[in-house]
């Protein structure tokens, strides 16, 4: 399966999406539910048994990797659900997504995040700047970046992954002296 933007989404992604929308699932329903946004796509049989095959190894490599668990009810009845770390790598998987999408035309606002994250927290801090640069962001000073769209989901995203919340802020400004440079490494229109 590909993006809006033709590249492949890894098909673990799909399923912990899958897992994520129904906060509980059961388990037996998992590769079902993932076959039929497959079937979508119109997969003749020997695709579509591939496919399956896929989807029951990323299955297994999931369980693996500590990112699904399975809950069994009094019932009998075996559930997955996303781990934590499942929770996180389905963030990092939305973050991603978000990273791609840019309006056509600019509304002559920047987006500044700005940060104050202590020492101990130093590798959140690390993380949130590299994941700030990969989305686009320009760094004005260490603990300030800016970014002409809006994205203020994308950084709500973030802040939940890294766990951060309350040590960034997010805002909108309608001004930055001497914008010059940012304007020419956005491509953005002049003023």
């Amino acid at each position: 399966m590909k993006d809006d933007y033709g590249e492949r989404i890894p098909v673990r992604n799909i399923i912990l999406a899958v897992i994520g929308l129904s906060a509980l699932m059961s388990f037996a329903l998992i590769a079902p539910n993932a076959l039929q946004a497959l079937r979508l796509l119109n997969l003749d049989k020997k695709r579509e048994d591939r496919q399956k095959y896929y989807i029951d190894t990323a299955i297994k490599k999931l369980y693996k990797r500590g990112l699904i668990e399975t809950i069994t009810k009094a019932s009998g009845e075996k559930y997955a659900k996303l781990t934590p770390e499942g929770k996180k790598s389905l963030l990092k998987f939305e973050f991603e997504g978000l990273a791609k999408q840019k309006p056509k035309k600019w509304d002559g606002k920047y987006r500044v995040v700005i940060f104050d994250i202590k020492e101990n927290l130093r590798f959140s801090r690390d993380d949130l700047r590299y994941m700030l640069l990969k989305f686009g962001f320009v760094r004005l000073q260490n603990s300030v970046w800016v970014y002409p769209y809006p994205c203020e989901g994308a950084i709500n995203l973030l802040k939940t992954y890294l766990e951060i919340g309350d040590d960034v802020i997010y805002m909108t400004v309608e001004l930055i002296e001497n914008d010059d440079w940012l304007r020419k490494y956005f491509k953005l229109p002049k003023k």
